[in-house]
C-alpha cells in the first residue's frame, strides 16, 4: 500500500541511493503502460510525463513502452488486466474504478460541481485527501500513482443547441454505465444510454444517441466534432484518470525503483493538469474553426440546484468521500 509512511520511507531510500557513486545499469526493467486515449488527449500526456519522470529520476532504470489508442484494450479491459496482474501500468478513467474494484472513494472526484477547476483539482490531488483516495486502491490489489483531470466535462448534442435545462429533456445521452452518472443525468432530465467510449462516434452518427457528456480533449481526439456541432459549456465535473500499477509489479521493484515510481507519478499530475487546462481553452477555438457552435448554459445555476442533493447522499456512502467533500469545501 502506498501510504504517507511508505512514501517517506521510499523517498529516504531514493535519496540515499542517489547519493551513492554512479553504478552502470544493465538494460532497464521493462514497463508496459497502456491507455485508451488518443495521443492528443491528456491521458497520453499522463503516461508520457510519468515515463519522462522515471527517466529523470532513474536514468536507464526502466525500458518504458507506451500503448495508446486502445491497442491493448478499452478502459475497463485495461483496468481488469491490472487487477489481474496481466498489465504492468495503465492509465484509466477513474469512474470505472469503483465499478471494477468496489472501492467507492474514486467517485468523489465526479460529484457534480464540487471540483471547481484544474487548479482546485491539483490542490486536492496532491493534498492529503487525494493521496488517501489513491492509497485506498491497495485494498483492491492496485497501486495508484497519480490522479489528474484530463478535461472538464461539457455537453455535445447533434440535433439542437442545448442552452437551458429544459433542453436536456429526453435526449438520449451517452454515459459510462455507472450508478453515479446514471443518477446525475436522469436528475438533469436526459435519457442516459450506457455505451463504451469507442462506440460514441458511430452512435452519434447513426442516431442511436442524441448527445454525449464529453470534454474538449475527447472531442478532438475522437473527431466527434464531425458528427456533433452543438457544444454547451457546463463544466459539470472533471474527467479524472488514474495511473495504476499492478501490485505484483510493484512488489517486484527495489526500494530505489519504488521511490522513483512514486515520485514520477506525483510529478505527472501537475504536468497533465497544465496540458489539460491549456488544451481546454485552445481546443475550444479549434472546435469553432471546425464549425462547432459553442454556447453557455443560460441557467447553469438551475442545473446545479437539481443535482446539489447528491453530494451529501454520496458522502454518506464512504468516509473518504465525506472527507473529500469537506476538503473541497474548505478550499473554496
Amino acid at each position: 500500500m502506498i501510504t504517507r509512511r511508505t512514501l517517506l520511507q521510499t523517498s529516504v531510500a531514493f535519496g540515499a541511493a542517489m547519493s551513492m557513486p554512479y553504478v552502470a545499469r544493465a538494460a532497464g526493467r521493462t514497463m508496459r503502460i497502456a491507455h485508451a486515449a488518443n495521443e492528443v488527449h491528456p491521458g497520453h500526456i499522463m503516461a508520457t510525463s510519468f515515463a519522462e519522470g522515471l527517466q529523470e529520476l532513474l536514468p536507464g532504470g526502466f525500458d518504458v513502452q507506451i500503448f495508446p489508442n486502445r491497442q491493448l484494450g478499452d478502459d475497463k479491459q485495461l483496468l481488469e488486466g491490472t487487477v489481474a496482474g496481466t498489465m504492468d501500468v495503465t492509465a484509466v478513467s477513474g469512474v470505472l474504478i469503483p465499478l471494477v474494484t468496489g472501492r467507492q472513494a474514486m467517485n468523489a472526484w465526479q460529484l457534480p460541481f464540487l471540483v471547481r477547476d484544474y487548479d482546485h483539482f491539483g490542490e486536492l490531488a496532491l493534498g492529503e485527501v487525494g493521496q488517501k483516495i489513491q492509497a485506498d486502491l491497495a485494498e483492491a490489489g492496485l497501486i495508484s500513482l497519480a490522479t489528474a483531470d484530463t478535461g472538464q466535462r461539457n455537453f455535445l448534442s447533434v440535433k439542437k443547441s442545448v442552452t437551458s435545462v429544459p433542453d436536456f429533456a429526453g435526449l438520449k445521452t451517452r454515459i459510462v454505465p455507472v450508478p453515479l452518472h446514471k443518477q446525475i443525468w436522469e436528475t438533469v432530465g436526459t435519457a442516459p444510454v450506457g455505451l463504451p467510449y469507442g462506440e460514441v462516434y458511430g452512435a452519434l452518427e447513426t442516431g442511436v444517441i442524441d448527445a454525449v457528456e464529453i470534454n474538449v480533449s475527447s472531442m478532438l481526439g475522437e473527431n466527434l466534432w464531425e458528427v456533433g456541432k452543438h457544444f454547451t459549456l457546463t463544466g459539470h465535473y472533471p474527467w479524472h484518470m488514474s495511473t495504476i500499477m499492478a501490485k505484483g509489479y510493484w512488489d517486484g521493484l527495489t526500494d530505489e525503483e519504488k521511490a522513483a515510481v512514486a515520485e514520477a507519478g506525483r510529478r505527472s499530475i501537475s504536468k497533465t493538469l497544465d496540458y489539460a487546462k491549456t488544451q481546454d481553452l485552445e481546443g475550444r477555438e479549434a472546435l469553432k474553426a471546425k464549425g462547432v457552435e459553442i454556447v453557455e448554459l443560460t441557467d447553469l445555476s438551475a442545473m446545479r440546484d437539481l443535482v446539489s442533493g447528491m453530494t451529501s447522499e454520496w458522502a454518506a456512502k464512504d468516509p473518504l468521500i465525506a472527507e473529500f467533500v469537506a476538503a473541497a469545501g474548505a478550499k473554496a
